[in-house]
């Protein structure tokens, strides 16, 4: 006769519900998306649309309830990119986060939006001819990271290196290596360069190692 304690060890852990992991790269390459580099971790409770239009470099992180929607127009991520948990990203005019560029939790990345003159229908639902979207692509450049709940608008580009603080709103383009924050956002300082020598001396010990570690 098996003991209580026995009985117990012999049972399995249960999963835990609040924690649904990551599909990784193997994973990922089968499920129809334009490209997949290695080491891609995206959270199995991410709602994505159009995996076809969507490309995806190496070292690449999308946490939680992540919605990505590019049913039309086109997502390309870089190598090293990190995007927060609740973010949106609506794709119809194209959006680009290139080479260690990241996005904060609860950012939204618009690159179709309607019209709010009041000229013109708003929402899908409505046919194209009574409406008036603006499509325009989204591009943030290297290095660029982007603070918790801001809110990106069509035809915008962030330059290489630059930073935007949290629950800013850019509206217009973003010159490089600036500090911006506001609504709309503003520039308030140039933004430091070491960044450039310490992503040099990671591709460095990158390219040394025999494999590449795990993101965590």
């Amino acid at each position: 006769m098996k003991t209580h304690n026995q009985n117990k060890s012999n049972q399995s852990t249960p999963k835990n519900p609040f924690d649904q992991g990551y599909y990784e790269s193997a994973e990922l390459r089968t499920f129809g998306f334009k490209n997949v580099g290695d080491n891609v971790m995206i959270a199995k409770n991410s709602s994505i649309i159009g995996l076809s239009n969507i490309s995806l470099g190496s070292n690449i992180r999308i946490d939680g309830n992540v919605v990505i929607a590019a049913y039309s127009g086109s997502l390309a991520l870089g190598n090293y990119i990190h995007i927060g948990g609740g973010c949106y990203l609506g794709c119809a005019g194209g959006i680009t986060l290139s080479d260690f560029s990241g996005l904060s939790q609860g950012i939204c990345v618009y690159s179709g939006t309607d019209d709010y003159s009041g000229k013109s229908l708003t929402n899908p639902t409505v046919p194209r001819k009574y409406s008036n979207v603006k499509i325009a692509p989204v591009f943030l450049g290297k290095h660029v990271i982007v603070g918790s709940g801001s809110v990106i608008l069509p035809g915008v580009t962030i330059g290489d290196g630059s930073s935007v603080g949290a629950l800013s709103l850019v509206t217009k383009s973003l010159d490089e290596w600036g500090v911006y924050f506001g609504t709309p956002a503003k520039r308030l300082k140039a933004r430091s360069k070491n960044v450039l020598r310490l992503a040099e001396e990671l591709m460095l010990e990158a390219s040394s190692e025999p494999t590449q570690q795990p993101l965590k």
